[in-house]
């Protein structure tokens, strides 16, 4: 017999379907075919579906340009800041050595990432988390030569898993539980004297969708440790050398006091730069060849490197290393300043055929050389007495002026600048790690409860402030500018404004399927189809639903679309509406079938070049996975009868 509550009850009648809810649909069904043909950028299409529903007057120009001015879109905007700070003091080098090693298998390197992030995911918010983690693993793959395509979908899909563990994991779950809350107060009496419920405490509220969530996370990190080898395709190759590519001669000192003293070369991870190895070891006077991964480094060692220049950049990153040349600390600019240049030597240049030294290069350019390449061929010995020649490559550590005063200079055929080569601020490492710190902190522990605390306790007044997550990500952002840990320059270069565009206009095309009904069409039309199933079927049924629209209209537009169509099920069923709201929870957050589907998918849509069809083909068994294990799971820890 169905159960007699309906103070509470949300769902209304079905409106018929009009001219708006088709042309939203169409609009929709042309994003997904132009994501999927990939001939279009996903920026350009979501922009251009956004558009093609203002212009019909589907969305007025307020709501569907409002998602620009997310929350979502803005905190992302300063993370990216936050995540340069840590770049450019190399913090980031330092928490990518210590917490996610040097793997050798891609099984390895995607377990090591996956677990942390996923623990992380389940205690604050996920998007924050993969904007932190974006540039470590790319960073991290080049130097473990892994595609970073098979790294950054799992990265993603990692953060979705973990945000299923706790009620703080992931907006959609708060969503969903304020909504049932709200319908547990209004229902009080007909759910107690139906199921013996009452409105959940809030200690069950954070745990009950752990229950779910955390055997889902776990057997959803298996699931793509295992498939991922072979369903993931490689997008972007990993760092290869390429033939015929520059080569150069670098020598760089072991600094007396560095953190890198009495460490093996492998310790030191000298040996993890792709395209750069390590020919031999100048230690007071007597020279190691053929250097192992055990050899220690002493205090004073002059270590000869050979490589590409892209890995050089990265040698020059490396605390406790500085060019032997004493000439770089003598470039004349704020260090911030500071970037690595080449320049080729023209024929009618000055400074041929005669020595560096002899042209006092640094005091006529204000640029140090680094090393010399020549003709396909390295030129070696001390960078003082090379003898310059028409056409050698000269990597110089410069000042940021030096492109635009020397671009037509006659001195050289061609300035050009090595990207990301600005020098490394080591010694504000530590202060970056504090801001992050602070913003982890802000991000997790309920500030306001705490000062609750110490005011009860104490019997202080201090004032009970909450600080919201946009504004805990502003303010990390802000202090990197301020505490110099990068410039406002770098900063804003940093922000990926494509994925800025891309979730900005997936919010508003969401806002649109909501608005017109289309969302809700659909899915009471498929209820409509299964409603004989039972209460284990329509479980299932209304998982896989819920998750299918997380998929277009993000995960917050399908829990609020989908509560009021659990509860009328509930309702129409005569079973405990727990389950339903369990499984709900853990639905809406199941986007791992599109890009579209959620800010961290998006986020890695376009750094691993991914096709839109690569989410389907790990994402769907993997939503079938934790769709299973939900049916099983949640009518066993909140039975539909008591």
């Amino acid at each position: 017999m169905p159960v007699e509550w309906g103070t509470g009850d949300p769902s209304g009648d079905n409106p018929p379907v009009d001219f708006q809810a088709w042309y939203t649909l169409g609009v929709v069904g042309l994003l997904i075919a132009a994501l999927v043909s990939n001939r279009v950028g996903p920026d350009t299409a979501m922009i251009g579906a956004l558009t093609l529903l203002m212009v019909a007057g589907i969305i007025d120009p307020r709501s569907a340009l409002i998602g620009f001015a997310h929350p979502a879109v803005l905190m992302v905007a300063a993370l990216f800041v936050v995540a340069t700070g840590l770049g450019e003091t190399g913090a980031m080098t330092m928490v990518a050595q210590r917490l996610l090693g040097r793997p050798r298998t891609l099984a390895g390197a995607q377990a090591r990432m996956m677990a942390p992030v996923a623990a992380m995911s389940a205690v604050m918010n996920n998007t924050p988390i993969v904007a932190m983690y974006l540039p470590i693993i790319n960073d991290w793959a080049r130097k473990l030569k892994i595609s970073p395509s098979k790294l950054f979908m799992p990265l993603s899909y990692a953060a979705i898993l973990g945000g299923t563990c706790t009620l703080i994991g992931t907006s959609s779950n708060i969503a969903i539980n304020n909504l049932y809350v709200e319908y547990a107060t209004n229902n009080r009496q007909a759910l107690g004297d139906a199921f013996g419920l009452d409105v959940p405490s809030p200690t069950k509220q954070f745990w009950w969708i752990s229950v779910v969530g955390i055997p889902s996370a776990v057997a959803g990190i298996g699931y793509i440790l295992l498939a991922s080898r072979w369903l993931l395709p490689e997008r972007k190759p990993p760092f290869e050398q390429a033939i015929g590519e520059r080569q150069y001669t670098v020598e760089m000192l072991v600094e007396p006091k560095g953190p890198i003293v009495g460490r093996s070369i492998e310790d030191a991870g000298l040996r993890q730069l792709p395209g750069l190895y390590l020919s031999e070891i100048d230690r007071g006077g007597n020279v190691l060849p053929a250097v192992g991964p055990d050899q220690v480094l002493e205090a004073g060692d002059r270590l000869v490197f050979v490589g590409v220049v892209e890995s050089v950049v990265d040698l020059l990153k490396i605390r406790g290393l500085t060019p032997a040349t004493d000439q770089v600390s003598k470039v004349e600019s704020d260090r911030r300043e500071r970037t690595v240049v080449e320049a080729v030597v023209s024929h009618n240049s000055p400074l041929i055929r005669r020595s560096v030294r002899q042209n006092q290069f640094r005091t006529r350019y204000n640029a140090a050389i680094i090393a010399v390449h020549r003709n396909g061929q390295r030129v070696a010995g001390k960078i003082g007495d090379i003898v310059l020649q028409p056409g050698d490559t000269l990597l110089l550590s410069t000042h940021a002026g030096f492109i635009p005063a020397y671009r037509n200079s006659p001195h050289f055929y061609l300035v050009s600048s090595v990207p990301n080569a600005r020098e490394i601020r080591h010694e504000r490492a530590g202060l970056a790690l504090a801001i992050m710190g602070l913003l982890v902190l802000l991000l997790t522990v309920p500030l306001a409860k705490v000062i609750a605390l110490v005011n009860a306790t104490l019997g202080t007044t201090l004032p009970e402030v909450a600080v919201q997550p946009i504004v805990a990500a502003f303010l990390g952002a802000t202090l990197m500018v301020f505490t110099r840990c990068c410039t406002g320059t770098t900063a804003r270069n940093s922000i990926n404004w494509q994925v800025l565009i891309v979730i900005g206009s997936a919010l508003g095309i969401g806002q649109a399927m909501q608005q017109t009904g289309v969302a809700e069409h659909i899915a009471r039309a498929m209820l409509d189809l299964v409603g004989g199933l039972g209460p284990t079927g329509m479980l299932m049924v209304l998982f896989l639903l819920t998750s299918l629209f997380a998929q277009v209209i993000t995960n917050n537009g399908s829990a609020v679309l989908m509560f009021p169509i659990a509860m009328a099920t509930a309702r129409d069923l005569g079973v405990s509406p727990e389950p339903l709201v369990v499984s709900l929870m853990v639905a809406a957050g199941c986007s791992f079938m599109t890009p579209i589907a959620y800010q961290t998918n998006l986020m890695v849509f376009g750094p691993g070049g991914y096709r839109f069809g690569d989410y389907l083909r790990l994402g769907v068994p993997l939503t079938l996975l934790v769709a299973v294990i939900c049916t099983f799971l949640a009518p066993l820890a909140f039975p539909f009868h008591p």
